[in-house]
């Protein structure tokens, strides 16, 4: 298999080893108005160097993540990223101290771009499920890098497939007009995989196409067919999501009415579109229609556009449920421009709150395959949050209780990030533009102190219960074994089960010794195991006395491993 190579890829290969462990310092909670959906259970929004605070998730989420989306910085030039990670070489330095330029195709800027995402992609391998996926979203700049960086990490032979996201319309005259990007997908085991994604909400377009051949087959008059399908869909809408728009029917099926052939953000086509009743032109949309005129003509000849009862409503595109994708496609045809208009409905008040947003169409289209209703999703580059967005929306459809992780490191964390996800589950907009809340809530954290001091020391102002958890995680104590300090038989036990006992025997003020006395003191409740193993800062017993007994000593610091 062809690897990569890079000047630099020596020096950041192991570099996530060499990253400080740090914890995670809670700030602030936002939850949901009374009589809304909570569903706020281990949701995170993180605001620090995200290299950091994926280090700071490995005690509590490692093998835990079922997807993860990232959308990292294309570098394309045009950003100004930071890269701050303390490699401690000169030559990286020097070239990961400073933003990138727009010079043109110099190898540093893909040299430093690969040396900044590689010790990222080994942690999110390490926090991602056996059975999770991983998705990134790139253009062409770094495309065939990520995918050789992928293939090294999670192997070839994970590759799950490659989607194209069609996201603009490039008229400009040029060889190959690029109206796309790629969104790449890995799997930790690809064997674990379900062999077939498929929407969960298939079974609902499978309804819809069964009754409307049964009510076609009844009724020909096409009144006749619309009065017994709407009598049908009233009684049966809040059973029908996604498809719970589709309330029209014709002899082509069930359908429903799309504003897709309005143009999205700057200015469209302009021509006119007759009614067929009042011979007169159809109110135009704002920014005029989507596709040229030869195009309309073509979906009026297959009756494919909806008329309102007279020329003052703007016309509609006509969409059968039939045609709903019910499958992952490797090709997926949105507006990008759909994310900029979203985020501006959201923070009204800013005329562009944020460059580029994802559409939270696109994530939830993603995730709405890739993730069951009580997954875990992790975003570690989270830019305006738009991946929980899609989280909730879904969340609120299927009632699940997916959650997410967010990290962002830019100083937009509180103000465009978690702001936008307080009004999403809150609600936003006034008037008929409302959009109603999702409910829903998170915890927000930034980086704290580091677990162990420069001279190796623990450090004590971390406190307790973190040491705790990343002694617990170092010997990799399954969750189901670990014990709460406040719930144990002694306040040092760590974990217990029929065979092992795992003990934490620390105190702030003064040098713990294993000893005679401490062990007549430790309880496990009439479940005494074979072997104990057991941290302490010194210890009395005889090697002999400890191999008779099943003791195994471990010195803090210096046995307490570090990842």
């Amino acid at each position: 298999m062809p690897t990569l190579t890079w000047v630099g890829k020596d020096k950041v290969v192991n570099h996530h080893h060499d990253v400080p462990f740090r914890v995670l310092r809670h700030e602030s909670h936002f939850e949901a108005l009374e009589g809304m959906p909570k569903n706020s259970r281990a949701n995170k929004i993180i605001h620090g160097d995200n290299l950091e605070a994926l280090k700071s998730l490995l005690p509590e989420f490692e093998g835990k993540i079922k997807c993860i989306y990232i959308d990292p910085p294309y570098n394309t030039g045009n950003e100004g990223w930071i890269y701050n990670d303390a490699v401690n070489d000169p030559k990286i330095k020097k070239w990961l101290g400073q933003v990138v330029g727009k010079e043109g195709e110099d190898l540093s800027r893909h040299d430093k771009w690969l040396c900044m995402i590689y010790p990222r992609l080994k942690l999110l391998h390490r926090l991602l499920a056996k059975d999770g996926v991983v998705l990134i979203s790139i253009d062409k700049t770094e495309f065939a890098n990520i995918k050789l960086l992928f293939e090294e990490i999670f192997g070839a032979n994970n590759w799950v497939g490659e989607i194209v996201w069609r996201n603009v319309t490039d008229n400009n005259p040029t060889n190959i007009s690029l109206e796309h990007e790629y969104i790449l997908c890995y799997a930790k085991n690809k064997a674990l995989l379900n062999p077939i994604w498929k929407s969960t909400y298939i079974d609902i377009k499978q309804k819809l196409i069964e009754i409307g051949e049964e009510l076609k087959s009844q009724y020909s008059d096409p009144e006749e067919l619309q009065d017994a399908y709407t009598k049908w869909f009233r009684e049966h809408k809040s059973e029908l999501w996604p498809l719970d728009r589709y309330k029209f029917i014709d002899k082509g099926g069930i359908y429903t009415g799309s504003q897709s052939v309005h143009n999205p953000g700057k200015e469209g086509y302009r021509y006119d579109v007759i009614h067929p009743n009042t011979q007169k032109p159809c109110k135009e949309p704002l920014m005029g229609y989507r596709f040229p005129e030869e195009t309309m003509n073509k979906l009026l000849s297959e009756g494919k556009i909806i008329f309102g009862d007279n020329e003052s409503k703007l016309i509609e595109l006509k969409l059968y449920a039939k045609d709903y994708k019910a499958k992952l496609a490797s090709v997926i045809e949105l507006d990008g421009r759909t994310g900029t208009n979203e985020i501006k409905s959201i923070f009204p008040e800013n005329k562009r709150p944020f460059n580029y947003p994802k559409p939270s169409a696109l994530i939830e289209e993603l995730l709405g395959f890739v993730t069951q209703p009580d997954d875990l999703i992790l975003d570690s580059f989270s830019g305006s949050g738009t991946t929980a967005h899609a989280v909730l929306k879904l969340n609120a459809q299927d009632k699940g209780n997916r959650r997410f992780i967010l990290i962002e490191m830019e100083e937009y964390a509180e103000s465009i990030t978690a702001e936008r996800v307080r009004r999403v589950i809150s609600g936003y907009g006034e008037g008929s533009k409302r959009t109603e809340g999702l409910g829903g809530g998170f915890d927000y954290y930034t980086i704290g102190d580091p677990i162990f001091n420069e001279d190796e020391t623990l450090n004590e102002a971390v406190g307790i219960d973190p040491m705790r958890n990343y002694v617990a995680h170092s010997e990799g104590i399954p969750f189901k074994y670990r014990v709460n300090q406040e719930n144990a038989y002694s306040q040092y036990l760590l974990g217990l089960n029929t065979e092992t006992a795992w003990i934490f025997y620390y105190e702030a003020d003064e040098a713990t010794c294993l000893d005679l006395d401490f062990l007549g003191a430790l309880k496990f409740g009439g479940n005494k195991p074979s072997t104990a193993i057991i941290y302490a800062d010194k210890c009395l017993l005889t090697k002999e006395f400890m191999t008779k007994h099943g003791i195994i000593f471990k010195k803090i610091p210096r046995d307490i491993t570090r990842f």
